[in-house]
């Protein structure tokens, strides 16, 4: 189903009939792209509510929202973290363990040469001008290639977010129902057609939306992302 409004599709997964997937199309050239963690109290928004009046307050408004990376106990960035070209999280190349870990592991950014995915020992290389990154793991997608350790056969299966590129399209997925890491990933790469994807959380993972009106809220959040309107821009849309 196609609400061509908002951007979004809904299709099932060759690889899991029963997985539905909400997809948001993101248009560079027209669309605000913001990440967002905490007010001008450092106080972090927690929820995609919460931000969306913070943004309302400011003649603004959260047309689509969900949570953009992993987070530490007290809701800091795990990893890198850039928003209005200012970092407030540095590049994490350790080792360790869980999904952030899973190696290889990249950072999703919009720079002055749009949006790209980059396994994370090479954003160094690219790192200037950059305004908005976020850093997660594992790399879904690679060139093309699914991550080498994602089984199909695992048993663990959540709610998922997580974003591609693929022909010049930026698209955020969460999934509806809970799936595996294998059959996330091999959604952005056989059903979108991404070249690269990068998982963002799971079973934390929500959603939040104006039009039509969404919050599928499942935790507090740290790191937030989403398309920003001014109110008159917004209403027009509607």
């Amino acid at each position: 189903m196609f609400a061509l409004l908002c951007g979004w599709l809904q299709g099932a997964a060759a690889a899991e009939p029963e997985a539905v997937y909400t997809v948001i199309d993101v248009d560079l050239a027209h669309d605000r792209l913001a990440l967002f963690l905490d007010d001008e109290a450092q106080q972090p928004f927690l929820t995609l509510r919460r931000l969306d009046g913070w943004l309302q307050r400011r003649g603004q408004r959260l047309r689509w929202g969900m949570n953009a990376g992993m987070f530490h106990p007290g809701f800091a960035p795990v990893g890198l973290f850039v928003a209005d070209g200012i970092q407030r999280s540095p590049l994490d190349l350790r080792d360790g363990a869980g999904n952030f870990y899973l190696k290889p592991n990249g950072v999703f950014l919009v720079g002055a040469d749009g949006a790209r995915i980059v396994e994370s020992s090479r954003y160094a290389s690219v790192a200037a001008g950059v305004q908005l990154a976020t850093q997660s793991g594992p790399l879904l997608v690679q060139q093309g290639v699914l991550h080498p350790r994602l089984d199909p056969a695992s048993r663990s299966r959540h709610v998922r977010n997580g974003v591609g590129i693929g022909a010049g399209r930026v698209r955020f997925v969460i999934s509806e129902q809970p799936v595996t890491l294998h059959a996330f990933a091999s959604y952005f790469r056989d059903v979108l057609q991404c070249s690269d994807a990068l998982y963002l959380d799971g079973s934390v993972s929500s959603f939040y939306s104006q039009s039509p009106r969404r919050d599928t809220a499942r935790a507090r959040l740290g790191p937030l992302i989403g398309v920003v309107d001014a109110i008159g821009d917004a209403a027009a849309q509607d």
